[in-house]
């Protein structure tokens, strides 16, 4: 009997374990910062003014356009949604038949009319549906040059950790701008960004306390038997 109770119990900690690896939250990669590329040793020593790979024009400003250099994305989305639908519809068939005639003289039965007989359908719908979202992020986030590519473009990519109280928050942004969309000031304006992949969330105990557990959210799955 203890046997038994030993085996159930074993069997009820695999399917749990088993639910948690399946309904466990999403993988986060690191955002972490690109550094500048290391001269290659064959270039030729520099001068006591100019050095190699280091050279802007006479009236560039000195914006980001290597490996390893910063500019700052100036965080401005705001997207809003919505949608309604309405249908309605109806429809009415009528339809009669009088009674048969003998002679010109309809067939009654003690005076009432037989066989007489009649038909009245009515069908109605009425469907109505709403739906609405709002998003909208602001800020500033300085992030590194990752790559520069073939046309002259440059892919970005970084991120900002806050510590709060008891928690954590992140803002992360991916994606590519050109070089002339660059300002003055090494700044650029987040719609101006291809591609872009910005995420903002949080990590600790307010987190926590928002999210649903492994359990529920196994449970909110689309194939979930309940």
């Amino acid at each position: 009997m203890a046997s038994r109770s030993c085996g159930r119990s074993a069997l009820a900690i695999a399917v749990l374990a088993l639910l948690s690896a399946c309904a466990s939250a999403p993988h986060i990669d690191d955002f972490d910062a690109s550094w500048p590329e290391e001269p290659v040793s064959s270039v030729a020593s520099n001068g006591a003014i100019y050095q190699a790979g280091h050279d802007i024009g006479l009236f560039e400003n000195p914006i980001a356009r290597r490996v390893g250099d910063t500019v700052t994305i100036h965080l401005v989305e705001r997207t809003n949604a919505s949608k309604s639908s309405s249908t309605t519809t109806s429809k009415t068939s009528t339809a009669d038949m009088s009674a048969p005639t003998i002679a010109g003289l309809p067939v009654t039965v003690n005076g009432t009319e037989v066989l007489k007989m009649g038909l009245d359908n009515q069908t109605a719908f009425d469907g109505a549906g709403d739906s609405s979202q709002s998003n909208r992020l602001e800020g500033d986030i300085t992030v590194t040059v990752a790559r520069r590519l073939a046309n002259g473009n440059l892919l970005i990519r970084g991120q900002k950790w806050i510590a709060i109280n008891q928690g954590k928050e992140f803002v992360r942004i991916q994606g590519i701008i050109r070089p002339v969309d660059i300002a003055p000031d090494n700044s650029v304006v987040s719609s101006k960004v291809a591609d872009a992949s910005i995420s903002y969330g949080g990590q600790g105990v307010l987190a926590d306390a928002n999210s649903k557990g492994w359990l529920s959210r196994f449970f909110d799955k689309p194939w979930a038997p309940f």
